[in-house]
């Protein structure tokens, strides 16, 4: 764990060194410095830090030097506060706290606020003490929210473990616990499920966040009894009416672009154009992976694109870094260059492209164009939680069969359709053919079967989806299946989905993808079969031979895997599979596979 002193422990260092009568550690000099306080940009200014917070800013920090301090020319350089994620899973990147820091510091990211709800359903409290654990070990800020579904939907799915109001209380007491993770079950809320309020209630006495999560589009009394609940923030909204009726109930509204959500362009109108106060809303990407942040950046694509999207560069930097740390009751502490804060700060050239030339995180130099400068330690993860996949058989093709009803020359099938880039599906309804008393797929209809992993309850649901476009003889196959992160697979051809999920097991969890009877990728998961410690850009180039064997075997979604690894997520409509049957998430029951 990483020993850092609070303000109050520091503040004589600060003043003394403000004051000029003792060095600074690190000095910046000559910066445009961004001031996300005051919504301005300040011409010319220097910074001072010491023990890894600001003593000094100002236009000169000229009597805080010594021979022992270390001066840095900033060049006329912006100088803008470290870049904060205010709503995140670090499981999404498949790689555990350490690796995922290692790849976003070199992006800017000083601060992140994670949710570790993933492994909470694999694991249970154990797992989510591991990620806390060894996210307080790293160089830069990363906060856990306690999650607070585990099933997301009680009665709807079932986990590995279950998280209890009890759970909840004793994270309350572990240090880097900033709040409870996100609501997500959203109907337990409203209609006064003791569990839902008691966590919400427990997090509320300790004086922490209660994260929201409302996928309904409803906005009548039911939206009114969530927020009333006390959840406060909702990063689930996908249009400008979605934002606007959050932040109007007191609620923070988060606007997320991960890999596959694209929500704040359709969102970001609220202020830009409705000219609402930009204070209370924050972004955040919820999910990006692994190939993603190699390749194209984490918040600092998210600032870049709420820019592009017409929002005021000095708006959007406010958006990324004071309004989170408000929201979490940081702001004292972090998310602004100011005396007393983390000296966690950016050096860039152009406010609206965000090169990240300079990453510092606490006063120390973390990267430097794109390089790593520090090690990001690892925790060391027991055989626990790398022994995660359990099947009671060896599965064949007959475990993916799907009888038709006596008699039936075809049947009228409930189909989950993917949205590309959204989270939400579409209930479709599709006739398909039947042959010898099975059904079968039609056009772009594929086979979905979720396979009970955490018990070896043999237990296998059988569904149909639609939208992914595939062709030919193939299957793909994950122990990555939000939220109970059972094992998933979609595929053209029985015998290989059969394949697809023993291999799995064989491996120990990850993503593989085969066509023809070959495997073409495998992401290897081996920690609770969501995560890898190794080096992101090595999950990377994995990740990126499995997005392109998915476009070999015929599918052209933007990152279709995230779409992939939801199909099992009750919580949002609107239709679902999970290891009690297929799931009508409008209506918050299970349905039916056929229409009656």
């Amino acid at each position: 764990m990483v020993r850092f002193k609070s303000w109050a422990e520091l503040a004589p260092r600060l003043v003394s060194v403000a004051a000029g009568r003792e060095p600074a550690d690190l000095v910046l000099k000559n910066a445009r410095l961004v001031n996300v306080q005051s919504r301005e940009i300040l011409q010319g200014w220097d910074v001072a830090v010491v023990g890894g917070r600001f003593a000094y800013v100002g236009p000169d920090a000229s009597h805080c030097i010594s021979e022992q301090t270390k001066v840095v020319d900033a060049a006329q350089k912006y100088l803008i506060p470290g870049l904060c994620d205010g709503h995140m899973h670090i499981e999404s990147g498949m790689l555990t706290p350490a690796e995922f820091a290692a790849a976003v510091i070199p992006h800017g990211t000083t601060t992140l606020f994670s949710d570790p709800h993933e492994i909470a359903n694999v694991l249970g409290l154990k797992g989510v003490r591991m990620m806390h654990d060894e996210a307080l070990m790293q160089p830069i800020n990363i906060y856990t929210q306690m999650p607070s579904c585990a099933p997301s939907a009680p009665g709807l799915e079932t986990t590995g473990y279950e998280i209890t109001e009890n759970d909840v209380a004793e994270a309350m007491t572990w240090p880097g616990i900033i709040g409870l993770g996100e609501m997500m079950n959203f109907p337990g809320v409203i209609h006064g499920d003791r569990q839902m309020l008691a966590e919400m209630a427990v997090t509320m006495r300790a004086g922490k966040t209660v994260g929201g999560h409302y996928a309904s589009p409803d906005r009548g009394n039911a939206f009114h009894a969530y927020a009333a609940g006390g959840a406060a923030d909702d990063h689930e909204g996908t249009k400008e009416d979605d934002a606007i009726a959050r932040v109007r109930q007191g609620m923070r509204s988060m606007m997320r672009l991960g890999s596959a959500w694209y929500d704040v362009e359709s969102q970001i109108t609220a202020i830009t154009e409705k000219g609402l106060d930009p204070r209370n809303f924050i972004l955040c990407t919820d999910d990006c992976h692994s190939g993603t942040l190699v390749h194209e950046g984490h918040m600092n694509r998210v600032l870049r694109h709420a820019i592009s999207c017409g929002c005021d560069p000095l708006v959007a930097l406010q958006m990324a870094t004071i309004n989170t740390a408000t929201h979490f009751g940081l702001e004292r502490e972090l998310g602004s260059i100011a005396p007393g804060r983390r000296a966690d700060m950016i050096l860039t050239s152009d406010l609206s492209e965000l090169p990240i030339d300079s990453v510092y995180a606490r006063g120390v130099h973390v990267a430097e164009k794109g390089e790593l400068l520090v090690d990001c330690p690892h925790y060391a993860w027991p055989e626990t939680a790398r022994n995660t996949v359990h099947l009671a058989r060896t599965l064949s093709a007959g475990d993916f069969d799907i009888p038709a009803p006596d008699g039936a020359n075809s049947v009228r099938a409930k189909v989950i359709g993917v949205v590309e880039n959204q989270a939400p599906t579409k209930a479709l309804v599709k006739d398909l053919p039947v042959n010898d008393g099975l059904v079968q797929c039609s056009e772009d209809v594929c086979q979905i079967s979720l396979v009970e992993r955490h018990r070896a309850t043999g237990q296998v649901t059988n569904g149909f989806v639609s939208g992914f476009g595939y062709q030919g003889t193939m299957a793909i196959a994950s122990t990555v299946a939000h939220d109970s992160h059972h094992l998933i697979v979609v595929g053209t051809d029985k015998t290989m989905m059969a394949t697809a999920t023993n291999r799995l097991e064989e491996v120990g969890g990850g993503v593989t993808v085969w066509k023809d009877g070959v495997e073409i990728a495998l992401i290897r998961l081996p920690i609770a079969g969501l995560m890898s410690d190794s080096p992101a850009r090595e999950v990377a180039e994995d990740a990126q031979k499995m997005l392109d064997a998915m476009i070999e075997c015929g599918c052209a979604l933007n990152n279709a895997f995230m779409q992939h690894s939801l199909l099992a997520l009750v919580v949002i409509p609107e239709l679902r599979i999970s290891d009690l049957g297929i799931v009508d998430v409008t209506k918050f029951e299970l349905t039916n596979l056929f229409e009656d």
